[in-house]
């Protein structure tokens, strides 16, 4: 049935002139009035330099930092020193900062986080070596002692995983978090090849540290050859949720599973990008098939809003084994996701 001449005279004279950032719907414009200029220009998301989620670049000093009144810092954590096979994911804080859209405009969570919050890409962990991976996780805790110190909010792009455990030190070290953790493989193996900062081993040592609480964590998408060594998360109190109990539990069951065991004290949400099936994310050092979908992490994650998140971090970017950037594309617009929870998190700095 066309149009009537009534109503496409109503929408010509609404919408037939103005720019694309005058809109009618209260919400909407809402947004739009702090995306676009006046004139009704906004950023071009190609041009400027690249930073994470196109947030503000805001240098901070390694020795002597001013976080200024930020509320959440973004942090690139270059280090794959921790991996057990193929490397490269000290290349995904760069891969991640060159994907040129994404967002500004949550329309799930309903926040543009960039405009919502003072939000800022600090740059990278400033580190001293390329080849100590003992003095790495040492630079890593130092820095994001730095940010929490500081009263600001930490969410990491990394890296291997192994970079979590020194972040945990300095988010958990007045109390023990809960943690939801995204993921392929538990990662709470022992020591081995004489060091325990290898990227299957973090939450093991987290515990064992004093600032992860197991009975407070969750792993979700678990599955492959590697279950015999996550001993530790069993024996620990951890919920662990296998790739194959999804559909069966379904994505809204999880959530509220998650949900009940973080409860309502500070939480830590980690995301390694390995979780997803490598159909999705083939850009990863341990793929593993029978991941998760795109759409179902997407859903996750966007469930969890209100928690009380006090540091996140997506990981495991490898951008070399992936020719079509849907890897990084997968992990920006994920990193995009954890910054939107965080508009909503009880323990956002400075809320008025």
């Amino acid at each position: 049935m066309a149009l009537d001449e009534e109503k496409l005279r109503e929408l010509r004279e609404k919408y037939g002139s103005g720019h694309g950032g005058n809109l009618y719907d209260a919400e909407f414009r809402k947004v739009a009035d702090k995306i676009f200029s006046k004139s009704g220009t906004r950023l071009a998301p190609y041009a400027g330099v690249p930073t994470f989620v196109s947030a503000p670049h805001v240098p901070v000093d390694a020795e002597d930092p001013d976080l200024g009144n930020l509320q959440v810092a973004i942090t690139g954590v270059p280090m794959d020193l921790g991996v057990t096979n193929r490397n490269g994911s000290r290349f995904g804080p760069r891969a991640l900062r060159a994907i040129e859209r994404i967002g500004p405009y949550n329309h799930v969570l309903k926040t543009a986080p960039v405009f919502d919050i003072r939000v800022a890409d600090i740059g990278d962990v400033p580190l001293r070596s390329r080849y100590s991976l003992e003095m790495c996780h040492e630079d890593i805790e130092k820095r994001f002692n730095q940010i929490v110190d500081a009263g600001v909010i930490p969410l990491a792009v990394g890296g291997d995983h192994s970079i979590s455990q020194s972040i945990l030190k300095a988010v958990g070290k007045k109390a023990p978090v809960g943690m939801i953790h995204i993921d392929a493989h538990c990662d709470t193996s022992g020591p081995f090849d004489h060091t325990k900062f290898h990227h299957a081993g973090p939450f093991r040592n987290a515990v064992l540290d004093g600032v992860l609480d197991p009975t407070r964590t969750i792993q979700i998408g678990i599955r492959g050859a590697a279950e015999y060594i996550w001993e530790f998360s069993y024996a620990s109190g951890m919920t662990v949720i296998h790739a194959e109990d999804v559909t069966g539990m379904g994505i809204p069951a999880i959530i509220e599973k998650a949900k009940a065991i973080v409860g309502d004290g500070p939480t830590y949400l980690s995301f390694d990008i390995d979780s997803l099936d490598p159909s999705f994310a083939p850009g990863t050092g341990t793929p593993e098939i029978g991941g998760l979908t795109t759409r179902e992490v997407l859903d996750l994650i966007r469930g969890l809003k209100g928690i009380n998140l006090v540091g996140g971090d997506v990981v495991e970017v490898a951008p070399q084994y992936d020719a079509t950037t849907n890897t990084a594309q997968a992990a920006a617009q994920v990193l995009f996701e954890i910054l939107s929870l965080m508009v909503f998190s009880p323990s956002l700095p400075g809320q008025d």
